[in-house]
């Protein structure tokens, strides 16, 4: 097949999840001999047009008219990939358009409506769960662009049962026309890679474990849950360094409190990190945390399973239907920062409990969460739709 696909963001522009999502999707439909172009954002660096492997990768840049307005940028994006996608599309025939998110909600329709394309979109996440409940009019403008993708789509991906739940509740979407799908992970991404102890003492001494984070700082990633709950930590397992990776405009208020709790020398604040060292973060790591308050699925915690790091990870979203308590992972209570404590203490304390949750988490993702599989289900949800829209 000749697959077109629309994202905001491809590596190496990483927002949040979508970016590896993308990628990772792409390149295994191209490995398995399907021809396919991903259209996404220029960024500082890269290439307009390039071969990534198995994806033929095209880079559009936004108009030159400067906006504060995120939404008037949006707009201005799909211009830009419609734009380009015109031309590509009169060059090359192609049996389905892939679409992940609003982003790119103009530009998927007028493909669609334009060259009778079939359409299929991912949603990632929606605005009423990021901000639990519309409060402003830019919230409710992107929730109603959300609403109007779902109904222009021939079919909807979703990458857990709480995204296709609350595609349900929150725009009435008739569940027949969502297909769940779990995202998965590269399985070989820390291969040949071995704990790197130079590098470790960067973030702690070597009597010392350290509990890593890494993901958007913004409010639903629960961070601040994390750091109301080191005192607690810290009281009952004092040889304990936190290593925050990422950046977002919650990194100021964190590390207030990180002062206010008096736990400064305890956290450490990265910032953005590169692959490079996000990889070698996970190896030197003893607990990955994910605090999320929100969370449709999350990749992260895969990507700590996979790198055979015990993940905790609060009972929301996607991440819930991911870890089994004491089994694969920890679970605590959202937004509980007692009950995260409790976790992370057995965890540094209990190193059987530690060794078996490592040991079947490494199973399970193996087994549930890689891509040969979950691309074969893209792909039959291609042929599906391609069948329905020609009949």
């Amino acid at each position: 097949m000749r697959i077109l696909m629309l994202s905001w963001e491809y590596p190496p522009r990483i927002i949040g999840g979508i970016s590896r999502v993308v990628y990772d999707l792409a390149q295994n439909l191209g490995k398995y001999g399907n021809e396919v172009h991903v259209i996404t954002c220029w960024e500082p660096g890269t290439k307009e047009h390039e071969i990534d492997k198995y994806v033929n990768v095209h880079r559009v840049h936004v108009y030159n008219n400067p906006s504060n307005n995120f939404v008037e940028w949006v707009m201005q994006l799909n211009f830009a990939m419609l734009e380009y996608s015109i031309e590509l599309v009169h060059k090359t025939t192609f049996d389905i358009i892939h679409g992940h998110d609003w982003l790119i909600a103009y530009a998927a329709r007028v493909l669609k409506k334009s060259f009778s394309i079939p359409l299929i979109t991912t949603i990632h996440a929606t605005e009423y769960g990021r901000n639990f409940g519309i409060h402003n009019e830019m919230q409710r403008t992107i929730s109603n662009v959300e609403r109007w993708l779902g109904e222009e789509s021939d079919r909807i991906i979703v990458n857990s049962l709480y995204m296709q739940e609350e595609l349900k509740s929150v725009f009435n979407i008739d569940q027949n026309k969502i297909k769940i799908i779990n995202n998965g992970v590269d399985l070989h991404k820390f291969d040949n890679l071995s704990l790197d102890n130079s590098f470790r003492q960067n973030y702690a001494a070597s009597n010392e474990k350290i509990v890593f984070f890494v993901g958007r700082l913004v409010n639903e990633k629960g961070v601040q849950v994390l750091l109301n709950a080191i005192p607690e930590i810290v009281a009952n397992y004092n040889n304990v360094k936190f290593v925050i990776a990422g950046k977002g405009p919650f990194l100021n208020n964190l590390s207030e409190l990180s002062q206010r709790l008096n736990i400064s020398n305890k956290v450490y604040f990265t910032g953005f990190v590169s692959e490079e060292v996000l990889l070698k973060l996970y190896k030197c790591s003893d607990i990955a945390v994910f605090p999320s308050t929100y969370e449709p699925f999350g990749i992260v915690a895969l990507e700590g399973m996979v790198a055979g790091v015990p993940v905790v990870v609060s009972d929301v979203g996607g991440l819930k239907e991911i870890v089994k308590h004491r089994e694969d992972g920890m679970k605590f209570y959202s937004g509980n920062s007692s009950s995260l404590a409790d976790c992370i203490v057995e965890l540094l304390k209990n190193e059987g409990l530690w060794s078996r949750i490592r040991n079947a988490a490494i199973q399970k993702v193996h087994r549930l969460y890689n891509w040969d599989n979950i691309t074969g289900l893209v792909i039959d949800e291609y042929k599906y739709v391609i069948s329905q829209y020609k009949s």
